[in-house]
């Protein structure tokens, strides 16, 4: 799509904070009158799996676990209700709880905790009848239904006819219209967010209202769409911006320079073309790669180079940023008071390619330069270096906080109580 409103070219500067001022109008955890009730609570508890269905990282329910306690000081009968991976609305014996219904059970092993065999139907209101004050049921997987992801009220009205309150606490999932985090709102007269939702609102909106300067953002990953919105709302709020990944190389094509066989996204080279020209005209810098890891093929690799971007070959697949742009954004970040960083900046799953992700994660750390994660894929590259636990913040949520970021109240947030 062309960019030719005008309207929009004169106000790309101008930031819509509204929905950053809207979630402190809203309800949270400490608001509601929670003694003796029965609550709904939204978490996101989709965690990763090994092959024998083991979770190998479980930060996402070790998070929540403030929220949990809180309302178990408030003698509330706890329901809990999580997805887990993408069952596609189909029962799939490899996505059930089971595994965060365990994991549940060592975390708070004085607690009394059931799981239930849905999340929905006749057997779930019988068990949810007979708990008791300071008793947890876990739900099943709502995802196995088609109408959770549908929104559908008739399901949302079935979940929410479970609990006296609603509390969402899924960050990851806050920018989602599904039934169990949007859905289930009108049911509820007492609605509100917590603990794990309320720090990452604060944590990222106060560092997009009140940055630290200079403030750089790194923006990789592949998918080109997913951060042009946010690119637009950092062009005059970020000092600079490092862009790397498999999103790059649709930048390096909209400037003029041949790719190869490396990832792209035609549909987006005006866009691209516009927002690089208008970084001009603010102070906002955006810096491409000046070099690039290349191969031949991603899967088994016969040959692989670093070549400058004026020497991409017709048959070069690009998947790292190479040393000379290394050393350039180690140079910027050097420079920099806040750095938030949403995407990998190559194929860091395979260790051939892991070398520029790994390396400018570990300037940031050992020269302490606050760093917020932007969650998703980025957050699993700190966690494959064994980095997790030095960085300043890591979110939960990849798109979730993409939407943050451009300034964008969640739906899960927006369907809340007001104060």
């Amino acid at each position: 799509m062309l960019i030719t409103d005008q309207k929009e070219e004169s106000n790309l500067s101008e930031r819509d904070l509204s929905g950053m001022l809207k979630f402190r109008e809203k309800m949270s955890i400490t608001d509601l009158d929670l003694k003796n009730k029965r609550v709904l609570v939204r978490v996101d508890f989709n965690v990763p799996l090994d092959e024998y269905g083991n979770i190998t990282d479980s930060r996402r329910i070790r998070m929540t676990l403030p929220t949990i306690h809180y309302l178990l000081n408030e003698n509330c009968r706890i329901i809990l209700v999580s997805h887990l991976g993408r069952p596609g609305g189909q029962k799939s014996e490899d996505l059930r709880l089971a595994p965060i219904y365990k994991r549940l059970k060592e975390y708070l092993p004085f607690v009394r905790i059931f799981h239930a065999p849905d999340c929905v139907g006749p057997e779930v209101e019988n068990m949810v009848k007979n708990l008791k004050k300071g008793e947890i049921l876990l739900l099943e997987n709502p995802r196995f239904h088609p109408q959770e992801k549908d929104n559908d009220p008739i399901f949302s009205g079935e979940l929410a006819s479970l609990a006296d309150i609603y509390v969402t606490d899924a960050f990851a999932t806050a920018h989602r219209k599904h039934s169990s985090t949007y859905g289930v709102c009108p049911y509820f007269k007492q609605k509100g967010y917590g603990f794990l939702m309320e720090k990452e609102m604060k944590f990222l909106t106060h560092c997009i209202e009140k940055p630290k300067r200079p403030f750089t953002v790194i923006l990789g990953g592949k998918k080109v769409e997913d951060k042009l919105d946010v690119i637009k709302y950092l062009i005059g709020l970020a000092d600079n911006v490092l862009i790397g990944g498999g999103m790059a190389y649709t930048f390096l094509l909209a400037k003029g320079y041949s790719i190869g066989k490396s990832v792209r996204d035609l549909t987006r080279l005006d866009n691209i073309k516009y927002y690089l020209k208008e970084a001009n005209n603010y102070s906002t810098k955006i810096y491409l790669p000046r070099d690039v890891v290349v191969c031949d093929e991603l899967d088994y690799p016969t040959e692989i180079k670093t070549v400058p971007i004026t020497e991409i070959g017709d048959e070069h697949v690009g998947v790292d940023i190479g040393e000379e742009t290394i050393e350039i954004y180690k140079k910027i970040l050097s420079q920099s008071e806040q750095v938030i960083w949403q995407g990998p900046l190559g194929v860091f799953e395979k260790k051939e390619f892991e070398n520029g992700t790994r390396e400018i994660a570990r300037y940031l750390i050992e020269k302490e330069i606050f760093t917020i994660i932007g969650g998703g894929d980025s957050a699993a590259a700190f966690e494959k270096f064994g980095f997790q636990d030095e960085v300043s913040f890591i979110s939960t949520g990849g798109g979730a906080s993409l939407e943050v970021m451009r300034g964008v109240l969640l739906p899960a947030i927006e369907c809340l109580s007001d104060k």
